[in-house]
């Protein structure tokens, strides 16, 4: 063995969201005892329009029982299924937010469809970091490397720190295989791209996923590794070809429902988790566009419901 690299194995400690099936990941650098929070989520009850804190909480409380100092607040992209929680975790910790540099693309997409303010610049400056493919970042003295996966979305980013990579949407666990495409800005063949991107870390590289979504019998299973995708990935699994996986993806997505959170979540999460400006009541308000979406898959429609251009 003498001459090989051995790769540093962070702690991680998951929470889950039982609503949303969401998965917050708490990265940890034991030699340090600092950490870096992926992916939080801010509860949202849409029928009456109430936002909660209970689940940031349990994170919050859990970093300062352990005494952890949080280096980083990391997004791997702009969420349809949950509201982010990053203000919440800014205020009680004092650290950067981080994101992929074309959030810009999604901000202006969605800056368009939610009519959003003038004040609203879709230039990013809402996150304090834009990571470009290839870009660094440590966490303690665990040096960690961005890669730029899109597919899902224009700006999805995986995080590479040791052997613990977090994909956020890209990839699912092995039973459930992979993203969706049909989100504007999304792209099935560049998903493809991304995943093989993935799965070219070493086998034993620990895979972090964001979500899973069980049958009632089984428990969610949020960590695999790249050999188990790359042997049962029900998708992506090694032999499928491009082509194979984009007929496959882009029929899949023409059958599924919109997330039931994506118009609240995307025009708060394009503002790194911040509600919109009060309006002139002094209340906040979200929008919700009519006849935006298709009401199978993500392509956009025009006001009066036609499919847009």
């Amino acid at each position: 063995m003498s001459g090989q690299q051995v790769m540093a194995h962070p702690e991680v400690v998951t929470f889950r969201d039982p609503v949303t099936a969401t998965a917050t990941q708490v990265l940890i650098d034991p030699d340090s005892a600092h950490c870096a929070i992926i992916d939080s989520v801010l509860d949202y009850e849409p029928a009456s329009g109430t936002t909660d804190t209970s689940s940031v909480q349990r994170v919050i409380d859990y970093v300062r029982q352990r005494g952890l100092k949080v280096d980083w607040l990391l997004e791997t992209h702009v969420h349809a299924d949950h509201l982010s929680a990053a203000p919440h975790l800014q205020e009680a910790f004092d650290a950067p937010l981080g994101i992929g540099a074309r959030v810009r693309e999604v901000q202006a997409i969605f800056r368009e469809l939610f009519d959003a303010e003038p004040a609203f610049i879709a230039d990013g400056h809402q996150f304090d970091a834009l990571f470009e493919d290839g870009a660094t970042l440590s966490v303690g003295g665990l040096e960690g490397r961005v890669l730029h996966t899109p597919g899902h979305t224009p700006a999805c980013l995986t995080y590479v720190f040791g052997d613990a990579a977090f994909v956020g949407d890209t990839l699912f666990a092995p039973r459930y295989g992979t993203a969706r495409c049909d989100f504007p800005g999304g792209d099935a063949r560049a998903l493809f791209r991304s995943i093989g991107r993935i799965l070219e870390l070493p086998p034993e590289t620990r895979v972090f996923l964001c979500h899973d979504y069980p049958p009632e019998d089984l428990a969610p299973v949020l960590e695999t590794t790249v050999a188990a995708e790359r042997r049962d990935n029900i998708h992506v699994h090694e032999g499928v070809t491009e082509d194979e996986f984009v007929a496959m993806r882009t029929e899949r997505d023409a059958g599924l429902e919109m997330p039931t959170l994506i118009l609240p979540s995307v025009q708060v999460n394009m503002r790194a988790g911040h509600l919109p400006p009060p309006g002139n009541n002094g209340r906040r308000y979200l929008k919700i566009p009519i006849n935006a979406f298709e009401r199978h898959g993500g392509a956009m429609r025009d006001d009066d419901g036609s499919r847009a251009s």
